[in-house]
């Protein structure tokens, strides 16, 4: 029993597919936002829709007006009041909201190149307490980061303190004297000097029928900047295309024309953004079927689009996901695992269930033993109280007697001598 429950906890965690270190290619290839099944006939065109509007990227050349800091201040006083103390981007000038704050509150002027957002506030007065919070907005990354600061006045120069409540900063300041309100970070995110129109990548991987998906072929690879990088003679030969403008509209569609049987299998586009820090990917799985042989007819018709439909047919992600091969290699011991762990479950009920079942019966057969010895007991001592009060009542009637005829041999001895003595008398 003690063995079952110690090897227990060992098999339900070995069951789990992070025990055996199972790789997640969605972490290294992008998470997967679509997926489907297409089937076409041999000889037809196929178009791998692609689309994402997130990677549209127009340059600002004037400067990038899409980043954002702002300080907003909330005081105990009057009512918990929120205020909007400044904000500045790249492309505007830093906007001081009260007139009584101008020249008193800032931030550094290079904020947007060397990642430091700290606020500056000259001769503090009271009115300044209160919880600062540094926000930063990336609107096109939609990506947003903040940082509380709580801000207290002192009059006295011993009390000027810095210390962490566990969850904010807390500055004790001097009335009158100057502070800096840490706020810095230095990601490329919010720094300039970068080229954003490099940091977008597009390709396209071949995944044949059979091969795992870090040997897939890799056919093109397409960069914001105009690059362009072709792998193999499918794209010299205009098999396959993806459209010029891809980066401008957005869409990285994949056209093959004359479908052949080779031309099967799991085709996926990868579209990275490392600027923004975004990873997507997109599957496909083609099948590619032979072609009808048109019947035979006796009347003539003329076919102006002899091309056949394409038929696509959708199917749930998780599905095609599925079919990639690395990800089924620990679906077996996976169920294993839970096989095992149920079987091991249930047999520990058992094993338990029977285990009090004979602690029960033992203890009800001590019970009874118990009772049997306590009613003999009690059966030997009335039988003990009889007998004594038998004899007791006995030996009374015993004495009685004998004191009756005692008395009875008195009064017949005092009679015979009143007898005797009148006799003599006379």
């Amino acid at each position: 029993m003690r063995v079952v429950m110690t090897l227990l906890p060992v098999l339900v965690l070995l069951s789990l597919p992070e025990a055996w270190g199972q790789r997640s290619s969605n972490s290294r290839l992008g998470v997967v936002v679509e997926a489907k099944n297409i089937t076409l006939p041999v000889g037809s065109k196929a178009v791998l829709p692609c689309h994402s509007p997130r990677m549209v990227w127009t340059q600002d050349r004037l400067r990038d007006r899409q980043r954002v800091v702002h300080w907003d201040v909330m005081r105990y006083t009057p009512k918990y009041s929120v205020e909007r103390l400044l904000d500045m981007s790249p492309g505007a000038r830093l906007r001081v909201y009260n007139n009584f704050n101008k020249d008193r509150v800032s931030i550094p002027g290079s904020a947007f190149k060397d990642g430091n957002f700290s606020l500056v506030i000259n001769n503090v007065v009271q009115s300044d307490r209160g919880v600062y919070t540094c926000n930063l907005h990336h609107h096109y990354c939609q990506n947003q980061q903040s940082v509380q600061i709580q801000l207290n006045v002192t009059k006295s120069a011993n009390k000027e303190k810095r210390y962490w409540d566990g969850e904010k900063t807390i500055f004790v300041v001097l009335l009158g004297s100057s502070v800096v309100l840490p706020c810095v970070n230095r990601h490329p995110l919010w720094r300039d000097g970068l080229q954003e129109d490099q940091q977008q990548v597009a390709h396209w991987d071949f995944q044949p029928p059979g091969v795992r998906p870090d040997r897939a072929d890799r056919l093109v690879d397409l960069y914001a900047s105009g690059e362009r990088r072709d792998y193999g003679p499918l794209f010299a030969d205009n098999k396959m295309s993806v459209a010029e403008d891809a980066f401008t509209v957005g869409d990285f569609s994949l056209s093959i024309s004359d479908l052949k049987l080779v031309d099967k299998g799991l085709y996926s586009c990868h579209l990275h953004h490392h600027y923004c820090g975004l990873h997507e990917r997109r599957i496909f799985r083609l099948t590619v079927v032979p072609s009808l042989p048109s019947e035979p007819t006796t009347t003539s018709m003329v076919f102006h689009n002899e091309e056949p439909e394409p038929r696509i047919e959708e199917a749930e992600s998780p599905h095609v996901v599925n079919v990639i091969l690395p990800e089924h290699r620990s679906y077996f011991v996976q169920h294993l695992g839970y096989f095992l762990a149920t079987f091991l479950l249930l047999a520990f009920i058992v094993v338990a269930i029977i285990v009090l079942t004979r602690r029960r019966k033992k203890r009800g057969l001590a019970y009874d033993l118990h009772r049997y010895d306590v009613r003999n007991d009690m059966n030997e001592g009335e039988c003990s109280l009889d007998c004594t009060e038998l004899r007791t009542r006995n030996q009374e009637l015993l004495n009685s007697d004998y004191k009756n005829n005692l008395l009875k041999e008195r009064d017949l001895s005092k009679d015979c001598n009143q007898d005797f003595d009148g006799k003599l008398w006379k």
